[in-house]
């Protein structure tokens, strides 16, 4: 898959999710494979007002290239400000947000509500276009519902507008996360269209993935709610790609120790308290599927202290015969 400087094989991506991909998030998926990763969606609206949490979106270290910051918005002036805006970070895509269901941004006319106005989506892709040198692309949905598919007429128009990739979440915006993705409208969009397409929705296992890759000829695939509960899903798609077999899974020790670093990524980002209170969205992904974990997770939530965390955690381990925690590097990652 090429997109400006970016020349990837198969590349499997992680995508953007609000209140998820900050940049503790980002990071650790780059480093367990993802290829591209994605910022939070930024607001258009809020960037051109200085808005600072905002602003706060679009940082990102330089480990993270290569990086898409996703902007969103209604308003053709806003989003061209926003992306020359995210330009001056110099990431090495731009994405347009045509996509979110949530009812906030759809009844602003904004993410998957520009389903409803193809016209306005055209003209804002091609103003974001026009504004900028870095490489925009755009995220969307099949359509608004079952009875408004129209996913092959807006990829035609994206490219058109100057788009250079186009990603699909393979459900309607009426579907929301529920239901099979439907990915048989991936060959036709392909048939239509030069640019790379990229196949989101489902993408939850290596043999999802590889299956993707098989049925649909899609250029990548990108990866979300599942990178929440397995952040070494990355490179065990890639792993399946390459060999066919299946890693094994994560040990209870390795998923604290990785739940670990997160959390003091985040705390060197963000500041203690917050980082540790916006992390308990984390523990039930990091710590699903063993026994007694419910009852760990609500001691987690009343902490606010990164020590309270480890030290809880580690204690758990140690009282279930496990490893004491390895130590540290510098930077905050697990010592090799």
């Amino acid at each position: 898959m090429k997109i400006g400087k970016i020349d990837i094989s198969q590349p499997v991506l992680l995508a953007p999710m609000e209140e998820v991909t900050d940049r503790a998030f980002r990071i650790v998926c780059k480093r367990l494979g993802a290829d591209i990763v994605y910022t939070e969606f930024v607001n258009s609206d809020g960037l051109v007002r200085q808005n600072e949490r905002t602003k706060e979106k679009m940082c990102f270290a330089q480990e993270e290239r290569p990086l898409g910051i996703q902007i969103y918005g209604s308003e053709e002036g806003s989003m061209a400000g926003a992306a020359i805006m995210a330009e001056e970070l110099e990431p090495e895509i731009i994405d347009i947000n045509c996509g979110c269901w949530v009812r906030k941004v759809v009844g602003r006319s904004a993410g998957s509500g520009l389903l409803r106005d193809l016209p306005k989506m055209q003209r804002i892709v091609s103003t974001v276009v026009r504004s900028v040198s870095t490489p925009v692309t755009v995220k969307t949905r099949l359509g608004w519902d079952s009875s408004s598919i129209r996913i092959v007429e807006v990829a035609k128009m994206v490219e058109d507008a100057g788009a250079e990739a186009l990603t699909i979440h393979c459900r309607t915006r009426a579907q929301a996360h529920k239901g099979e993705p439907e990915y048989g409208w991936i060959p036709e969009v392909k048939k239509a269209v030069s640019i790379p397409v990229i196949v989101n929705g489902g993408i939850d296992s290596p043999q999802a993935a590889k299956k993707v890759f098989e049925t649909t000829g899609c250029d990548a695939v990108m990866v979300a709610r599942a990178a929440i509960e397995n952040p070494w899903i990355f490179n065990e798609i890639k792993h399946y790609l390459k060999t066919g077999e299946l890693l094994p899974a994560q040990s209870l020790e390795k998923r604290v120790d990785l739940l670990t670093e997160h959390l003091r990524l985040s705390a060197a980002f963000k500041g203690e308290r917050r980082a540790v209170i916006e992390f308990r969205k984390h523990y039930s992904g990091y710590l699903r599927s063993h026994p007694g974990i419910a009852m760990l997770r609500r001691e987690l939530m009343s902490f606010t202290e990164l020590q309270q965390v480890i030290d809880y955690l580690y204690g758990y381990l140690k009282r279930n015969a496990a490893s004491p925690p390895p130590p540290l590097a510098p930077d905050g990652q697990i010592a090799a």
